[in-house]
């Protein structure tokens, strides 16, 4: 075996590991194509991937029917004090967890190769990138990592003898007898032994059971935001689930926004979104993670830690995201969605009709039936492409810039069909953390819950992310306003894309409409927009934003038009229901924001 690094941290953390899960072999990823190319015919030679012919270089992976997304339920915080951990984390002690894993981790790797992926997220050598070493015995994850992350050699180098790295260690839970392979079957274990675990203190991941997605990649949510997000508090910088992009305008100024979403709200769709309005561009640097650290002149500079997109392959489509769905024509990943006999892959709300009879998720055939309500979809709703974020037609040239980029503004959003208007710009920094703390979205029908028309609460779009007590997380964004200039600090918005009428009409026509909204966003940042003072914010003037065809002056006033009882509802729900949640932590500064709101709209 070709050891490549000298670091005797890394080598002893690699043989402990070797010992303990007693795999066939050790192999330490290059991050070449040969070696994405050999693991990838490891994959179909097994019968685990379908190569498509339709795209170039491009895999369809099947997962089993209970490995299918990201298992919040059996995602812990390890924190040594529940408290850390805090109300909204899962939390078992580290020490019982622990010994727990290692009985599971013990000759877990047996029959299976031990693979080595040295990782960068972010630019490698940038000073706000950070580097991993994930231990897999899936070929998946390997191949997965190749695409999400800088893997390889130039990692190792810099890295060198002695640097810091966060070790990541992850198993499929399934040893092989001899002799034996996976059969064509996704490999994983039952849903009861399936951990992942986070241990903050010793910045560390181990993730056992599972092969797919977040559970699994380990430099995704676990690293880039569990793990992270604990960083970032310790040593003054932030770790935030927000995509970033870069807005310019027809005179060539340029501003860069970095916006947080929860789930469903469209966030990979802004990522890449195409204006519009004439002589306006939109570029993307980033669609789901942002790591920002203050520059020399004080201001938040951002860098997206990922190389690739892990996106939600249902609903994307020429109308909804043509710079996706050109992105992924090549050299992709996809995982659960539905094959066509041609050898293509379709999903549901694609932007055309199945194209005759289909190969489903589960691998049974499959015919559209529009009669048939009841039709269970062919691919699964979360099911995914993987594909790398450099050959995106809307990428920036800046998006691997080691110094990151300088943000302008941040957003937050969410689905309300009422209540919250189009756009709406805080007062302050402090405001802006206030209005970050209570976004969410409207539970609908949709959702596998009774409480239907209920707000369900995502501060930052962090909630399952946040590796800590999120009142501490609040008071950590707090305290990087009180070190930022005033004359740095990004401006904040709140945006809602999802009104409605009584009827159940859109208000706002959405997709690449929203860089309407964008441009008054940029004008306010650059000093130029017109804003009215209200009790929630700063609101556009009714002129202020260039209005679509599509939408009627009384439909814009209604859009701009701030609901007083609406909003004295939605300040009772906070208090009574959402910040009590953070007991004794949640800042005061808070706690004083939404008393002076309530006093603003008596």
């Amino acid at each position: 075996m070709n050891v490549p690094t000298k670091h005797a941290k890394l080598l002893a953390w690699v043989r402990e590991v070797e010992r303990m899960t007693q795999p066939d072999s050790v192999v330490w990823c290059d991050g070449s194509k040969a070696e994405y190319d050999a693991l990838m015919k490891i994959a179909v030679d097994g019968g685990l991937a379908v190569p498509l012919s339709r795209r170039s270089n491009s895999f369809l992976f099947r997962s089993e029917a209970s490995d299918v997304a990201r298992v919040e339920n059996r995602t812990y915080i390890a924190s040594r004090s529940q408290d850390d951990a805090g109300p909204t984390n899962n939390w078992i002690d580290p020490t019982e967890l622990k010994a727990t894993l290692k009985g599971l981790f013990t000759g877990c790797m047996r029959g299976r190769v031990l693979y080595v992926i040295p990782f960068s997220m972010g630019p490698v050598g940038s000073p706000i990138a950070k580097i991993g070493v994930e231990i897999t015995d899936s070929p998946y994850v390997v191949t997965n990592m190749h695409i999400m992350t800088r893997v390889g050699k130039r990692v190792l180098e810099a890295l060198g003898d002695t640097g810091e790295f966060i070790p990541c260690l992850h198993s499929v839970g399934k040893p092989l007898l001899s002799c034996q392979d996976d059969g064509g079957l996704w490999p994983c274990a039952p849903m009861e032994r399936k951990y992942i675990a986070h241990f903050p203190e010793e910045r560390s991941i181990w993730s056992f059971g599972s092969g797919y997605g977040g559970n699994a990649l380990l430099g995704k949510k676990c690293l880039a935001l569990r793990i992270a997000s604990v960083v970032a508090r310790d040593e003054g910088w932030l770790a935030e689930h927000m995509l970033i992009l870069k807005i310019t305008s027809p005179e060539g100024k340029v501003k860069y926004v970095a916006a947080a979403f929860p789930s469903a709200c469209g966030k990979t769709n802004l990522a890449m979104l195409v204006p519009t309005i004439p002589g306006w561009k939109v570029e993307t640097i980033g669609d789901d993670i942002a790591w920002m650290k203050q520059g020399k002149d004080g201001r938040w500079r951002a860098i997206n830690p990922e190389a690739g997109f892990f996106g939600v392959a249902p609903g994307t489509s020429m109308e909804s995201n043509p710079n996706a769905m050109h992105t992924i024509e090549k050299n992709s990943i996809f995982t659960n969605v539905a094959l066509t006999e041609d050898g293509d892959v379709w999903w549901e709300k694609i932007g055309y009709d199945a194209p005759g009879k289909l190969v489903d998720w589960k691998g049974n055939d499959w015919v559209q039936d529009r009669n048939d309500k009841s039709q269970a979809p062919a691919a699964h709703p979360n099911s995914r492409f993987t594909a790398p974020a450099a050959q995106c037609p809307s990428i920036a040239p800046e998006w691997e810039d080691p110094e990151g980029v300088p943000i302008d503004a941040i957003l937050f959003g969410g689905r309300r069909p009422s209540i919250v208007p189009l756009v709406t710009q805080s007062f302050d920094w402090n405001h802006g953390v206030f209005l970050g703390s209570i976004i969410g979205s409207e539970i609908t029908a949709a959702a596998i819950d009774a409480n239907i028309g209920q707000v369900r609460r995502d501060p930052f779009a962090m909630l399952p992310f946040c590796g800590y007590h999120m009142g501490d997380y609040f008071a950590h964004w707090i305290r990087m306003g009180k070190k930022t200039p005033a004359e740095a600090q990004p401006k904040f918005f709140m945006v809602n894309w999802f009104r409605k009428t009584a009827e159940g009409k859109w208000l706002w026509p959405g997709y690449g409409e929203n860089s309407r909204v964008l441009k008054w966003i940029f004008e306010r940042c650059d000093g130029t927009g017109q804003g009215v003072e209200t009790p929630i914010g700063y609101l556009p003037a009714m002129d202020a934003i260039d209005r679509p065809e599509n939408v009627r002056a009384e439909e814009m006033r209604e859009l701009l038009a701030v609901d007083a009882a609406g909003w004295r509802r939605e300040l009772e729900d906070i208090k009574a229901n959402h910040y009590p949640r953070f007991g004794a932590k949640l800042p005061k500064e808070l706690a004083r924001m939404l008393e002076e709101m309530e006093t603003r709209l008596k």
